[in-house]
């Protein structure tokens, strides 16, 4: 592991920018904790609050459908920053809204601004889903700094939002063809790139070796960061990464089921053919194989 170069792999580049690492909004971090600030926002009519619960919020065609506050549902209540002057909040009911979409469904199509709001509220309410309680002391939580720390009432402690990091992963080898596997909970004929999380105590560069040598036997000897993409299901954030590697794929039969090295036209007739299933639109996965593809990827998208 400690031998992996970190900036001499292919320097190929994600076309056009990630669906959910777009974002236009200041967060405006500082007003979290101005009561007065916050009162005053939520009394404005002009602020837009959006209905997040079960992984969804309401879409209409290709935006996201605001309520105003006076008309917001009950639920936790969370800012998620200011935008051209307008303040706007999230409301978690905790259930699936009635026209709900999910953060796969309408990442692609949505505009800078609402993906980054959706993106913002979909993490905090699966963040406050999972974190009720103090990992101190086991009492009931506590909604603070407008959603964005949990403070247990008991023994005073604060919890804040927690992001998982993960990498993901276009191995290349020395004839320029890509590693895909398929994973043990997939689809039949489903193939993407790899990924896995970063352990404590461990850098991404290392995480990458480590990750692709478990999962498929191939030994990476270079890695190059390419980009990062939130991925709230339920906290990840993704690094994406190329790398150099070498050796037969051994898939681990555990995680990985099936490996194989593709060449470009391989892989196109393979899509082509129906047999293979590549990465949906949303993922970073699908960027890097068409940064080395060098065009949108042939076949379907599944998301």
């Amino acid at each position: 592991m400690s031998g992996v170069v970190h900036d001499s792999s292919p320097a190929y580049l994600l076309p056009g920018p990630l669906a959910l690492s777009r974002a236009t909004a200041d967060r405006v971090a500082h007003r979290r904790t101005d009561a007065a600030w916050l009162e005053a926002a939520w009394r404005d009519p002009g602020t837009r609050v959006l209905t997040v619960g079960g992984g969804s919020f309401p879409v209409l065609g290709g935006d996201l459908r605001f309520v105003s506050p006076e008309d917001a549902p009950t639920g936790e209540r969370y800012l998620l920053g200011v935008d051209d002057g307008v303040a706007y909040f999230a409301v978690d009911t905790g259930a699936k809204p009635d026209d709900g979409s999910s953060l796969r469904e309408a990442g692609p199509v949505l505009g800078d601004r609402d993906a980054g709001l959706a993106v913002h509220a979909v993490a905090l309410a699966n963040w406050h889903a999972q974190h009720r309680h103090c990992a101190r002391c086991g009492a009931v939580t506590e909604v603070r700094a407008a959603g964005h720390v949990r403070r247990c009432p008991q023994d005073g402690s604060e919890h804040y939002p927690r992001t998982d990091p993960a990498v993901i992963v276009l191995v290349l080898d020395q004839a320029d063809r890509c590693l895909l596997g398929r994973g043990a909970a997939w689809p039949e004929r489903r193939f993407s790139t790899l990924a896995g999380f970063v352990e404590p105590g461990e850098t991404p560069e290392h995480a990458v070796a480590r990750e692709v040598f478990e999962e498929s036997g191939v030994q990476v000897d270079s890695c190059r960061y390419a980009g990062a993409q939130p991925w709230p299901f339920p906290s990840s954030l993704m690094l994406g990464y190329y790398a150099t590697g070498r050796g037969s794929p051994r898939p681990d039969g555990d995680e990985i089921v099936e490996a194989q090295w593709f060449s470009r036209d391989e892989l196109r007739d393979a899509a082509l053919g129906g047999d293979i299933v590549l990465p949906g639109g949303v993922s970073i996965a699908r960027r890097l194989v068409e940064g080395w593809y060098g065009a949108e990827l042939p076949g379907p998208p599944r998301d």
